[in-house]
């Protein structure tokens, strides 16, 4: 619950955003837009005047310069989450890929067909699908300890079938 003084203080806040977002939002899209691209430029402006809701319009000399520090920042911590993910993925493949031969890929499919499907289906989301534990336990609806319990099933199900 929201007490009356932090919304009186909040309301006090906004007018400056949307002072600033007249002023600054089409400069600030159009310089982002050139740098990063449209698709990403709008997101960005909307992100960064949320980024500013802390800040008090006294603690704010440059907005201009603020806004694109803050939107700048915002799209190369984005840019540099993509290049960890695409390396992820990238190391990932090979592994997938090492199945060169029909056996292999005859062997796979067996030991995938005998695993639990509850199993079956965190392990093919983790290992080729490239999703994290906390991404699989979102999709499947179920807690993260859970995914992990079922991968450790799920791997120790495969270790069973590849020592016969």
């Amino acid at each position: 619950m929201v007490d009356r003084s932090s919304t009186g203080a909040l309301k006090a806040e906004v007018p400056h955003l949307a002072i600033y977002y007249r002023r600054y939002a089409d400069w600030l899209r159009a310089h982002l837009r050139v740098r990063f691209g449209a698709d990403l430029a709008d997101d960005l402006v909307q992100e960064a005047y949320l980024r500013l809701v802390p800040y008090r319009p006294e603690q704010i000399r440059s907005p201009k310069s603020l806004l694109l520090r803050i939107a700048s920042n915002l799209a190369l911590d984005g840019l540099a989450r993509e290049g960890v993910r695409r390396r992820y993925q990238q190391t990932a493949t090979p592994q997938v890929e090492a199945l060169d031969s029909p056996h292999e890929t005859l062997l796979l499919k067996q030991i995938l067909q005998a695993m639990p499907e509850k199993d079956r289906g965190v392990f093919l989301l983790s290992r080729f699908g490239g999703l994290t534990h906390a991404q699989i336990a979102s999709r499947l609806g179920i807690a993260v300890k859970t995914v992990e319990w079922r991968m450790a099933r799920a791997l120790k199900h495969c270790d069973v079938h590849l020592r016969r």
